[in-house]
């Protein structure tokens, strides 16, 4: 039974849906939507702790509307011409959602199945308890303290409690093994809530293995992490940021397939295309893996004889795409011991590469990390040796839902099989509804942000299974650095605000009224055409040696 001070409102009935129920409220009790009541039922014989979601809010009565037409006189005027106390003019209907009591057994949410009765008396939900019971830490108790654990993510805390009041820590494994999803739309803080989870993966609790596929050099500022007593160990770790720079980014040819050639190639028709196949293949079977464009085209000619013609436009088309394209090296290659290890984070720059380029290095490079994680799985020798996480911001470019990128077919690979390999994916994206579905829906953990696009709204309502409506009708009304958390990392859905970064975020807006003006500045410093140049005064005295 709760404390009747606790109490904030009472159950009125029965809501429209089976698991709704509507209560009342006075204005002073103020409980916002998305906001966690509890109250207490009997389920065989023992007292348990329902939680609810508030789902809806609705004014039942308050100050007569023609008393308020003029807007000259206040609501304390009107309550006083009244006679009434102004807090106890209105009163207010809620609907509520009701999630369950936590099961310690199953350590996630029972349901009940019964409404609580009229005239219940329902109470705020505990911060701590909802900091254990709201995400999948798989706490034994409703009460425990989270911040002992190790491998949770501190993301944030409840929106609609004070800041820090009731903090969210997401289990890391969850959202690392089944895949992650950060949809938002530009400037709602992707990539700031992005660093976030990478720093907490980056604390000595954690020591993840992390690689980040950054098109646009937005996370330079992470190495910030190294020096700083946060994510420093008691036995010494230091997570160690390594940056590789498209200077070092190679893909070694023989590591191509030749779904890859011929996507690469200008339109080769089916003579070429049963040419180069054949002797792509003999390339493939020998045992030397550092063959080049040479080597390929005497292959072809060997088979096919050096007159051939479909072989001779087949020798300008690889060179000009191949042999010319620095991205490719018959011997160099991204040395997978040096990109990925345990406590270590590696952002990949591709800022300039075009698109295509960073399509294929990534595919190249996901289906060459894949096959190790299958070769340690299965015993056999593999250069590596633990679970990995990848994160790719603009995920739509390389997992596109036109399919017109090589690298889809590896990324829709690793989220349907990678959990059982220790291979995760993380998608960032600002526009959910250009990524492609199978891969989306396979991202089991989702960090939801503002979302005003119709489509992309879809897109988020098909492929975000434990996204209920109630929480979809948030996403166009919530602001920068505000998020709804859902699937295998949380019991239920959540409002929170992410928390501030340790480390400075690099992908802000730029100060673009500012630099306006710096730059109208320095061009009116700036001599103009018309203005004769400055020779000095005097005579001439002729040719003067610098000496």
């Amino acid at each position: 039974m709760a404390d009747r001070s606790d109490v904030v409102g009472t159950v009125a009935g029965p809501g429209d849906d089976p698991n709704e129920f509507v209560f009342v409220t006075p204005s002073d009790k103020s409980i916002k939507t998305g906001e966690f009541i509890t109250y207490t039922v009997s389920v065989e014989g023992e007292p348990r702790s329902v939680f609810a979601r508030v789902t809806n809010r609705e004014l039942i009565r308050g100050l007569p509307e023609g008393f308020l037409a003029d807007p000259e006189v206040g609501p304390e005027t009107v309550a006083a011409t009244l006679g009434v106390p102004t807090d106890d003019t209105e009163l207010y209907r809620l609907t509520a959602t009701v999630i369950g009591y936590y099961d310690t057994n199953m350590t996630t949410f029972a349901n009940p199945r019964q409404l609580p009765d009229p005239g219940t008396p329902l109470s705020i939900a505990p911060h701590q308890q909802l900091e254990t019971v709201l995400p999948n830490l798989g706490c034994e108790t409703d009460s425990t303290d989270v911040t002992t654990l190790d491998g949770v993510a501190h993301i944030g805390w409840l929106l609609n409690r004070p800041a820090e009041a009731t903090n969210l820590h997401i289990p890391i494994e969850e959202f690392a093994s089944t895949h992650l999803a950060i949809l938002a739309s530009t400037g709602s803080g992707k990539s700031y809530t992005a660093s976030v989870l990478i720093e907490e993966m980056m604390r000595p609790s954690s020591r993840a293995s992390l690689l980040v596929f950054d098109p646009h050099g937005e996370y330079d500022t992470l190495a910030e992490m190294q020096g700083e007593e946060t994510f420093q160990g008691a036995d010494g770790y230091e997570p160690s940021i390594e940056y590789y720079d498209p200077e070092r980014l190679r893909v070694r040819i023989s590591e191509l397939e030749i779904g890859d050639v011929m996507a690469i190639l200008d339109n080769p028709s089916n003579r070429m295309q049963e040419r180069l196949s054949t002797a792509w293949r003999a390339m493939q079977r020998q045992e030397s893996r550092t063959w080049g464009i040479d080597e390929l085209i005497a292959e072809m000619e060997r088979i096919y004889g050096d007159d051939d013609a479909s072989v001779g436009a087949l020798e300008w088309r690889l060179r000009r795409s191949i042999e010319r394209n620095d991205l490719f090296h018959p011997e160099e290659n991204v040395p997978l011991d040096e990109i990925v290890d345990p406590g270590q984070c590696t952002v990949l720059q591709m800022d300039t590469l075009d698109r295509w380029d960073q399509q294929l290095i990534t595919t190249v490079l996901l289906r060459r990390m894949y096959r190790e994680r299958l070769d340690d799985v299965r015993d056999r020798d593999s250069d590596i040796e633990h679970p990995i996480f990848a994160l790719f911001e603009e995920g739509h470019r390389f997992a596109p839902a036109s399919g017109d990128a090589p690298s889809l077919g590896i990324m829709r690979t690793i989220t349907s099989e990678g959990r059982k390999f220790g291979f995760g994916l993380g998608i960032i994206s600002q526009r959910p509804s250009k990524i492609d579905q199978d891969v989306l829906s396979q991202c089991g953990t989702q960090i939801s942000m503002q979302i005003k696009n119709p489509n992309d709204q879809d897109a988020i309502k098909n492929s975000v299974e434990a996204a209920g409506e109630d929480v979809l009708r948030e996403l166009p009304g919530l602001t920068p650095g505000q998020a709804v958390v859902s699937g295998d990392a949380m019991n239920t859905p959540a409002l929170i605000q992410v928390r501030q970064r340790r480390t400075p975020h690099g992908a802000g807006s730029r100060p673009v009224i500012e630099e306006w003006r710096e730059a109208y500045d320095e061009r009116q410093r700036e001599p103009t055409q018309s203005e004769s140049a400055d020779f000095g005064e005097g005579d001439s005295t002729g040719v003067q040696s610098l000496d």
